[in-house]
């Protein structure tokens, strides 16, 4: 059997600040026709950082959610940009610290399903403090806690951000 799609036709639908979808006419493998929706984005990072024993997370409304989420630093790549300078700023912008040792940690997609989306993953350690800087339109709050603590927390089903529980499971292997 061989899994294959041939794109007949991309129509993009809509051209957002972060996202373009596209809607792609499709011939799959069999020969039938159908169609799929997708997603485009720039990408992202994801940082596990360690500061001795603890981990950094992040607490911060998700609009899509309507709730407040605990999730590692992470953040969206500029266009062409290379994914380990933007992990660099985004452990800085969120949470105030820079890491004298990194890590990466592999890459996951996100929901390959409907979007082609990428998040590099990194652990970062050694850490040093300079100060928390946010993006515009961002409110964020870095916290930090042991890493005994952030696992039953995740059990107890406190975690739920899937960024964050790839990036801890990719560390732990």
């Amino acid at each position: 059997m061989e899994f294959t799609e041939k794109t007949l036709n991309s129509k993009q639908i809509y051209n957002g600040k972060i996202v373009k979808v596209f809607y792609d006419d499709v011939e799959i493998s069999d020969g039938q026709k159908t169609f799929r929706e997708v997603v485009r984005h720039t990408g992202g990072v994801v940082i596990l950082a360690f500061k001795g024993n603890n981990i950094l997370l992040v607490k911060q409304f998700r609009y899509p959610m309507k709730e407040v989420l605990l999730e590692l630093p992470a953040g969206k790549l500029e266009a062409g940009e290379d994914p380990f300078i933007a992990a660099k700023r985004e452990l800085e912008e969120e949470t105030g610290y820079c890491a004298k040792k990194w890590t990466p940690l592999g890459f996951v997609y996100t929901s390959p399903g409907y979007s082609d989306e990428k998040l590099y993953l990194y652990k970062a350690e050694d850490l040093y403090y300079t100060q928390c800087h946010p993006d515009n339109g961002e409110i964020i709050q870095p916290l930090e806690y042991e890493y005994n603590k952030v696992i039953e927390m995740i059990n107890n089903g406190e975690i739920n951000d899937a960024k964050s529980l790839c990036s801890l499971l990719r560390a732990k292997l």
